[in-house]
């Protein structure tokens, strides 16, 4: 994806995209639903994000429903750490003006 380079301001807002799904998938939708017609590197950074949530949201009900045959526990456990650390690195990325694209995301929103 070809997009101009972002201003710091937009490299801000596309950070505050990805890390506010830390809280809740609410937080990204928030900021992207105010913000993504004003530039293409928050709007993408935006969709990845939500992509991403929406995806580990999912991620989060097939492991809860298999904490009946205990492999769920373990595995909540993971999609939490692997969540914590693909959010840090994609805000980091964000503040460096690229679009992350996170690894196991469904491409819901394009």
């Amino acid at each position: 994806m070809s997009l101009t380079q972002p201003t710091q301001d937009e490299k801000t807002i596309a950070m505050l995209c990805h890390i506010t799904g830390l809280i809740s998938f609410i937080g990204p939708l928030i900021v992207w639903l105010l913000k993504k017609d004003e530039s293409e590197f928050i709007d993408a950074n935006g969709k990845q994000a939500l992509n991403f949530q929406i995806s580990i949201f999912i991620y989060t009900i097939v492991a809860a429903i298999l904490t009946i045959v205990l492999i769920g526990i373990p595995l909540l456990m993971a999609i939490g750490l692997f969540s914590l650390v693909m959010i840090v690195l994609a805000s980091v990325k964000a503040l460096n003006g690229e679009v992350f694209e996170y690894p196991l995301s469904m491409n819901i929103l394009k």
